[in-house]
């Protein structure tokens, strides 16, 4: 099931034909509240979530989708008549899985969720578990992560380009594929969400930033410990 969360309801009504024309099976709803009450209903495999709604906020709604535990896996495009670099990247370091831009085409909307809904597939098929790396040890399940044993909040998109380096140490990955692999965009112009990632993550790392090191002119990559590694 696809969630169309929009309250203008010609936009809303044209969002649902289109993916159901492809053969999703969608609906809409055009609150938070009313969004809420349809997940007690329905399964859902993601939600296109318009930024401006009547009731709460797109990103509001988003943060209480990523805090519960029942719904946190559910991926999330947010729409939003807003195209600056900030409104993107706020949305996406809250843990949106992808971004639209109104207005947006509905061919584009239909490649946007099957590249979200391939991407969030293949991940949670893949499973998860706890991951040691030199001081570091992460729980692919619960998203947590612990430095020398103390624990470290990270946002969903630091501890997803956190986990994407860790598991190939000292191979070096672009910026623009780290965009596409954990944004899912690879729009020139926007390789400044990646450094700002990186550079906030060491922050948060402490003792085991320089773990993560930058290739200059190229991109970044995990320090290999060697003997060291777990």
């Amino acid at each position: 099931m696809i969630i169309c969360v929009e309250d203008d309801d010609n936009i809303r009504e044209l969002e649902i034909y289109t993916l159901r024309s492809v053969g999703y099976d969608a609906q809409g709803v055009a609150t938070g509240a009313e969004l809420y009450k349809l997940l007690r209903h329905v399964e859902a495999r993601l939600i296109l979530l318009d930024v401006m709604l009547p009731d709460e906020s797109g990103l509001k709604i988003l943060q209480k989708l990523r805090d519960s535990a029942e719904y946190r896996d559910i991926a999330v495009i947010m729409a939003t008549a807003k195209g600056s670099e900030f409104d993107k990247v706020q949305g996406l370091d809250a843990g949106a899985d992808d971004y639209l831009a109104k207005p947006f085409g509905m061919m584009e909307l239909v490649s946007r969720v099957k590249a979200v809904l391939r991407r969030t597939g293949v991940k949670n098929a893949a499973g998860g578990g706890l991951v040691n790396y030199g001081c570091l040890q992460l729980d692919t399940n619960k998203f947590k992560i612990w430095v020398q044993g103390q624990e470290v909040l990270l946002t969903l998109k630091e501890f997803e380009v956190l986990h994407k380096l860790i598991e190939h140490p000292g191979r070096v990955y672009t910026r623009d594929a780290l965009l596409e692999d954990i944004w899912g965009y690879g729009y020139t112009g926007e390789t400044r969400t990646v450094d700002v990632h990186i550079r906030t993550l060491r922050q948060k790392l402490g003792a085991a930033g320089d773990y993560v090191e930058t290739v200059r002119g190229v991109g970044y990559r995990l320090k290999e410990l060697g003997e060291h590694n777990a």
